[in-house]
């Protein structure tokens, strides 16, 4: 059925023509897809599914999760999950910092300064005091630099007392981040493989177009212990034996971008024509992350005061004492907070963090798309029962309601756009678009008191908009709630 209507303020004739049967279909499929909306559409088509393998977090042994790391997170979370939800089958792999001239300093300075009691009272804590410690020696004492690539070496041989120290080490950094990433997601932690490329480095790679080493990166040093980039390298083709991907996305700052150009590059002279669907997305620095205390140094800082802050917030809502686990919810609506103002702009750009700003009620904020969330989902608990059953798409033909199906219409190619450049800005804008224009239509369209055709019909129209905003922030790695 479509209607004609005159818009006489213009002084012409404009002819509106309504499809009822697309906004019927758009919500018919909304309510039996649900967490599938969006991506069966027919744009996906021609996307090469397969293997993804996302490397991202990476921490170092032996050290607290630095904040420096949230970005790295919940960007590589939020591309292996939108490669997941386009039907990809993802790895999340999370390659733990546990080898290298780092750990040699490590194994020399536990040797010198370690106490095995204090390690089992506070395992990583020590670990780290250790390490400040043996660094700060090490600046004016060329002994320890020495004990530090003996000790090296001697892991490299894989000589017995080394390796069980780094065993020791390894297992309790990665029970401590286990703790971190249960805010955020499982990952896998990557296993030292560089025995296997140790036996065909060359010590230095001619990277140059002439064959002139003006480009060169250093693989191997003199005394045969392994660098940096000889463990990616490792990593890299331990991965595509081990996976068999089709694709492979690294996630670090953008200071890393030489060295995974130069990475990549090497692959592809040893002969790996994989390397080409190798990818590097960089993101920059976050300046300004303190507490009220000072400058945040570990990650566990920021995750405590966002949810002591939200939970300070919450308080003076009425409906924050009617929650079972106000904790829980706070928690999770200050790494959604944390999330949306990481996510707002272009991850190559660095970004000045606010606290006051990313954890306001309104504006285009983490805690304002869970608020919008959360009064949709009351809307429909409470009247639930209505929404159920054929409803009239003529019945949703004021601005408000046009506006939004037409904004439903463009969630596959906002989805599209993101897995084309990785980037997670187009889905943030299109969420805070949606939200704004449903915290509208919920203002000026009500259910209640409304005839029942016409609350069924806004009902659907509600429970749309909230699935939508669920599977987004889901993709974004946001836990969406439903009270606030």
């Amino acid at each position: 059925m479509n209607r004609m209507y005159i818009n006489e303020q213009d002084n012409h004739l404009e002819v509106y023509t309504f499809v009822f049967v697309l906004f019927q279909k758009v919500l018919e499929q909304l309510c039996q897809e649900r967490h599938k909306f969006g991506v069966k559409s027919e744009l996906f088509d021609g996307l090469k599914k397969g293997t993804t393998v996302v490397e991202f977090s990476s921490p170092n042994i032996a050290k607290k999760f630095h904040a420096g790391h949230l970005r790295s997170t919940i960007i590589g979370n939020f591309i292996a999950n939108l490669k997941e939800s386009l039907g990809n089958n993802v790895i999340r792999v999370n390659y733990l910092g546990d080898w290298g001239m780092q750990f040699g300093l490590l194994g020399a300075g536990f040797q010198l300064f370690g106490c095995q009691e204090k390690l089992k009272k506070n395992p990583l804590q020590h670990l780290f005091d250790v390490y400040v410690q043996v660094n700060k020696e090490a600046e004016n004492n060329e002994v320890i630099g020495q004990a530090a690539r003996e000790f090296f070496r001697r892991l490299e041989q894989q000589e017995h007392q080394a390796l069980l120290l780094w065993k020791q080490f390894r297992e309790i950094t990665v029970e401590e981040y286990q703790q971190v990433y249960k805010a955020f997601v499982g990952l896998n932690f990557c296993l030292n493989c560089f025995i296997k490329l140790k036996q065909k480095g060359t010590g230095v790679v001619d990277l140059s177009s002439a064959g002139d080493m003006s480009s060169y990166s250093t693989v191997l040093r003199s005394d045969g212990t392994s660098l940096y980039i000889t463990r990616d390298l490792a990593a890299a083709i331990d991965r595509k034996e081990r996976y068999n991907f089709d694709e492979m996305i690294y996630v670090t700052d953008k200071s890393q971008g030489i060295h995974f150009q130069q990475l990549f590059q090497i692959l592809l002279a040893m002969g790996h024509s994989w390397a080409e669907r190798c990818q590097h997305v960089p993101f920059g620095l976050v300046q300004g992350m303190k507490t009220r205390l000072g400058e945040v140094v570990f990650l566990e800082d920021v995750l405590d005061e966002a949810r002591a802050r939200m939970l300070r917030n919450m308080s003076q809502s009425k409906t924050t004492k009617e929650m079972v686990y106000p904790e829980d919810t706070a928690e999770k609506v200050g790494i959604s907070a944390l999330i949306v103002q990481d996510f707002k702009g272009p991850l190559g750009s660095d970004y000045k963090f606010d606290w006051d700003r990313i954890l306001q009620a309104q504006g285009d904020t983490g805690v304002f798309l869970q608020y919008t969330h959360a009064r949709l989902c009351s809307l429909i608990h409470r009247y639930g029962d209505r929404e159920e059953g054929a409803f009239d798409p003529s019945l949703l033909l004021d601005q408000r309601s046009i506006s939004i199906l037409q904004h439903l219409l463009r969630y596959d190619e906002v989805l599209y756009q993101s897995v084309q450049d990785l980037q997670p800005k187009h889905l943030v804008n299109f969420l805070m678009t949606l939200s704004h224009l449903a915290a509208s239509a919920h203002r000026e369209l009500p259910v209640k008191g409304s005839p029942q055709a016409v609350a069924q019909a806004r009902l659907r129209l509600f429970s749309g908009v909230c699935t939508v905003l669920a599977n987004g922030m889901k993709i974004l790695g946001i836990t969406p709630v439903e009270k606030m």
